[in-house]
């Protein structure tokens, strides 16, 4: 059984709930995004590796695959 790895998250801004759709990076984590509604610089929280795994509906890539953090 071969795992599928979703590379779209919709990613919500904690501060305004906005929210939007993006494609995920596959070779690198995502440590900064730009709310562009509230324009909120999101960061990951404490114990995530970037900011689909804390605010996103999907976690990234890396932990998809191996369900282990990608950046430790």
């Amino acid at each position: 059984m071969t795992n599928t790895i979703e590379l779209k998250s919709t990613i919500t801004c904690p501060e305004c709930g906005h929210s939007k759709e993006e494609e995920m990076p596959t070779n690198a984590c995502q440590y900064f995004y730009d709310c562009e509604n509230c324009k909120t610089v999101l960061k990951p929280k404490s114990g995530d590796c970037c900011v689909y795994c804390s605010y996103g509906t999907v976690a990234c890539p890396p932990i998809q695959e191996s369900g282990k953090s990608c950046c430790s």
